[in-house]
């Protein structure tokens, strides 16, 4: 049965609210030390970044956007298996590995959901398949099952060349279409997306101009002298030897 707009949009509205408190959240909570900690100071330095003021927003726009990438791919995630449930009366896999489960056409669907084409090394492409594995393996000893397909989705992004031997790769309109049978569902799911992104985005903006502000204020404290941002001082905090207690 095919999905309808009304659904989508309650669907939405409900989970979007909790990616747009959850970055307040975590803008709140996250310390100057903490991120400074975990990037690398010989990238800024050699980007020559020489105001307090500019590095402090740099390393938190990309800590910020590192967040909100996880954030908005567990979103689509629960988007996906929403949809797929409403139409195919798919599942939430309780395989290791596995996002979706559901059957079309009696073929059953094996499905790991990623955000984009370009999720992973080859390490961790080697473990989905791996788990592609298990789980097939799983089903065939419980029997019933006539044929069982493996499929990486990805919620945006193109991939001209599905098939990758021992699973396919559906991405963007494919994936969107694949789950739902609906060829138009990725732009369909823009809109319900867009409802009231301006004003959960002007109260971010809020917390953000503060939270940058009392960074600088501490950066400028402690890691510039007479003006100048102290690389040494900044570079051991990083990367000196640890102490041992």
């Amino acid at each position: 049965m095919p999905i309808q707009d009304s659904e989508i949009y309650e669907f939405v509205n409900n989970q979007i609210i909790y990616f747009h408190q959850t970055r307040i959240q975590k803008l709140q909570k996250v310390k100057l030390h903490n991120i400074l900690k975990r990037k690398n100071p010989y990238l800024y330095r050699a980007k020559n970044i020489i105001t307090g003021g500019e590095l402090v927003k740099t390393i938190l726009d990309a800590y910020l956007s590192s967040q909100e990438e996880t954030l908005f791919g567990e979103f689509l995630e629960k988007l996906a298996i929403f949809i797929n449930q409403k139409v195919y009366g798919g599942i939430k896999s309780a395989s290791v590995g596995i996002d979706l489960d559901f059957t079309k056409q009696n073929i059953r669907y094996l499905v790991s959901i990623k955000s984009g084409p370009n999720w992973g090394n080859s390490g961790q492409i080697e473990k989905m398949r791996n788990n592609f594995l298990k789980a097939k393996k799983i089903l065939r000893t419980t029997g019933g099952t006539t044929h069982v397909e493996a499929v990486n989705g990805c919620c945006y992004g193109k991939d001209s060349n599905p098939d990758k031997g021992g699973y396919l790769k559906y991405c963007g309109q494919d994936f969107w279409e694949f789950i739902s049978g609906d060829s138009d569902l990725y732009l369909r799911i823009i809109q319900p997306i867009s409802n009231q992104a301006k004003q959960h985005n002007e109260n971010f903006e809020e917390q953000y101009a503060r939270v940058i502000n009392q960074f600088t204020e501490e950066f400028l404290d402690d890691y510039v002298d007479e003006g100048i941002i102290d690389w040494d001082k900044l570079t051991q905090m990083n990367s000196g030897k640890a102490s041992i207690d």
